[in-house]
């Protein structure tokens, strides 16, 4: 039989497996030639009348048009893809072909953004992406590739007369006064060419048929990439709203302020959009029905907390923690007791608290209740939590996420006196899908109820470790790393993803 560790490392592989660029693109993509050829995605058909092009951008691309480049065949006229610097050397040394165009490849590749930051090289590339879309007619089609983790720095072009420095500059001012991501990603998009649906506004007349990979919590489409082919639900006066709000009104460059004052104030009304289709083909949700399937195929009862796990590690560990303490309490009957009770409550104020856009824990703890005692448990949850560092450790959201939950679990058994590692046998997985977590090559780790007593037998302490962020060194140290995940770049992204895995003993 395999172990618990083993079949949370086949779940994880699994659902990163159903993201990959390649088996995601083939699933969703078909052409289908002949007399009135057409492109099919997701079973919605469009002509292909005269020429195809594809354009895309982000992290994640390079495996989505190496698979598009396959399925389209001679029918692709030409393309264009922005990928983050260094990419295509990286896959290689990783014996990473399938993910690289073929040498005579119709597709052209520019690498940028160097640090995920906007640079010349982003810019050329947006400008080559940008003449290619006002030149098309009514009757092309253009692909739009998507992937959200670095597809905003790799898509720069400024309003003119705005300069790459001025607009950096802004950026750089309202992030020191505080401005929160969504305020920074506003300002862009104003001041941007093809965010916040530019591409799809120069694009037109022709088709744009966009696939997108997701990495942000809740799939919204005008904020992935920052939405360069769907309607921005903000306006010019958001933009002022913001600068103002950081004082900045009266020490914007002059290009700004021009390109300010002559932009028209209301959003581009959605009928502007007839002539886009965006379709998410990859998302943390869709990776987590994956792996729910096989877990039920491996005899588990499995159930999804949620997609849009957010906030402070800490806190989100002990909501696992409480989890797990409930399941292990169903399975030696005392779910339904005071203690019971107690737990289930205590869950759920923790949830009030930390606000999980669209979790509905009553209804997922109804469910919980339903199990019976005879199944193991699988629990699975996915998002994109944050840290607060504290010294100068190394370590990675994932890998702290899966030290704290060891140590809360730790805890809980000291105060129930052996009562967890009597009635059950707990591993806990937290990994990133992209395979890095952190400055580390780990893309994750394990944790277990055992994990802290038996680190301290090896002389390591936990919680010294967390004190100083230094969740890597820890896991690296303890029993020769076998906790670690160590998985190699995947050439995808939908953040992070959560296994719970509980059998009765």
């Amino acid at each position: 039989s395999m172990s618990l560790c083993e079949h949370a490392l086949a779940l994880f592989r699994s659902a990163v497996g159903t993201v990959r660029p390649a088996p995601m693109l083939k699933r969703v993509v078909k052409l289908q030639g002949g007399r009135c050829p057409q492109l099919l995605v997701k079973g919605q058909a469009f002509p292909v009348k005269r020429d195809l092009y594809l354009v895309g951008f982000g992290k994640a691309v390079l495996g989505m048009a190496v698979a598009a480049e396959e399925i389209l065949g001679d029918y692709l006229i030409r393309g264009i893809i922005n990928v983050p610097l260094g990419i295509q050397e990286s896959l290689q040394r990783a014996g990473m072909q399938e993910m690289l165009l073929k040498p005579h490849s119709k597709i052209q590749v520019i690498e940028g953004a160097k640090n995920n930051l906007p640079d010349p090289e982003a810019l050329k590339g947006a400008a080559a992406i940008q003449e290619l879309a006002e030149g098309l007619t009514a009757d092309d089609l253009l692909l739009v590739l998507i992937s959200g983790r670095g597809g905003s720095a790799l898509l720069p072009a400024p309003i003119p007369p705005i300069l790459l420095e001025e607009k950096e500059k802004l950026t750089k001012m309202l992030a020191s006064r505080g401005a929160a991501i969504q305020e920074l990603n506003i300002v862009r998009k104003t001041l941007s060419l093809l965010k916040g649906g530019g591409l799809a506004r120069l694009a037109y007349p022709a088709q744009v048929v966009s696939l997108i990979l997701s990495d942000v919590i809740g799939d919204p489409l005008d904020i992935i990439a920052s939405g360069p082919t769907a309607a921005s639900s903000h306006s010019i006066q958001d933009c002022l709203q913001i600068l103002a709000k950081y004082s900045l009104l009266h020490s914007l460059p002059k290009s700004v302020e021009t390109v300010l004052s002559s932009s028209p104030t209301k959003p581009t009304a959605p009928e502007n959009y007839s002539h886009v289709c965006n379709i998410i083909i990859g998302s943390n949700t869709l990776a987590l029905d994956e792996a729910k399937r096989q877990a039920e195929g491996l005899g588990y009862a499995a159930l999804i907390l949620s997609a849009a796990i957010c906030g402070k590690v800490s806190h989100i560990a002990t909501l696992y923690c409480q989890l797990i303490r409930l399941v292990c309490l169903g399975f030696a009957g005392l779910g339904e007791g005071p203690l019971g009770d107690k737990v289930r409550g205590s869950v759920l104020q923790l949830a009030a608290e930390l606000e999980i856009p669209g979790l509905n824990l009553a209804e997922f703890l109804q469910a919980l209740r339903g199990l019976g005692p005879e199944r193991p448990v699988c629990i699975l949850a996915g998002g994109e939590t944050t840290v607060q560092l504290q010294g100068s450790g190394k370590g990675g959201r994932n890998q702290e996420l899966a030290l704290r939950v060891g140590l809360g679990l730790h805890r809980a058994q000291a105060v129930e006196g052996g009562g967890l590692a009597g009635r059950c046998e707990i591993v806990f997985l937290s990994a990133g899908t992209d395979g890095q977590d952190g400055p580390t090559e780990a893309a994750g780790a394990f944790c277990s109820p055992e994990l802290v007593e038996e680190a301290l037998q090896e002389g390591l302490d936990a919680e010294a470790f967390l004190s100083n962020s230094d969740s890597y060194t820890f896991f690296s140290q303890f029993q020769g790393g076998h906790h670690l995940l160590v998985t190699g770049l995947t050439g995808t992204n939908v953040m992070d993803i959560q296994v719970i895995l509980i059998r009765a003993t």
